[in-house]
């Protein structure tokens, strides 16, 4: 790993563990927020009982995710899994379109791209491959791959019955 990805993903990863382990203690100060955007999904999965549930699990999907992310853990999927809370969190937590005070809406905004921000880092981080081939690379490279292996699979089929011909005339008597 290069010295850039071991200091960029933990800085990455630092706020989603921070608030993560800031929400599991304290979920009331974000259910208010949250509860806007989750009400309608709380209703419809029985599973889910009420916002507060909806808020730790997502609480606990960042610092387990974000913890992966910061150590080099599957930084991929992480990085993913971090997109994916990342933006109803942001529309939750930092609507600035609805506040109707000036100090307050600039202070939304300046978190709405903030988190904005993060979401870029975070896409990044989801496609960063290392310099190895991703799996676009291998799909598109998949048949000539199959086809050079099935040719060599061919190939030495052939070698070998020849050779077991060879062997079993040989023990033959004449």
């Amino acid at each position: 790993m290069s010295l850039v990805r071991r200091i960029a993903r933990p800085l990455l990863a630092a706020t989603f563990i921070s608030g993560g382990i800031d929400t599991l203690r304290k979920p009331a100060s974000r259910v208010a927020a949250a509860d806007r955007v989750l009400a309608p999904l709380v209703d419809r999965v029985p599973q889910l009982s009420n916002t507060e549930q909806v808020v730790k699990i997502d609480a606990a999907v960042k610092v387990v995710a974000g913890s992966l992310l910061a150590i080099g853990r599957v930084p991929r999927l992480s990085a993913t899994v971090l997109v994916a809370s990342i933006i109803p969190t942001t529309a939750a937590g930092h609507p600035f379109w609805q506040e109707r005070d000036p100090a307050q809406r600039t202070q939304q905004r300046l978190h709405f791209f903030k988190n904005a921000g993060m979401l870029g880092g975070l896409l990044l981080a989801a496609v960063d491959t290392e310099g190895r081939p991703s799996l676009g690379w291998w799909a598109r490279r998949a048949p000539a791959i199959v086809s050079h292996t099935a040719t060599g699979l061919r190939r030495d089929t052939e070698l070998a019955l020849l050779s077991a011909g060879h062997t079993v005339r040989e023990k033959l008597p004449v």
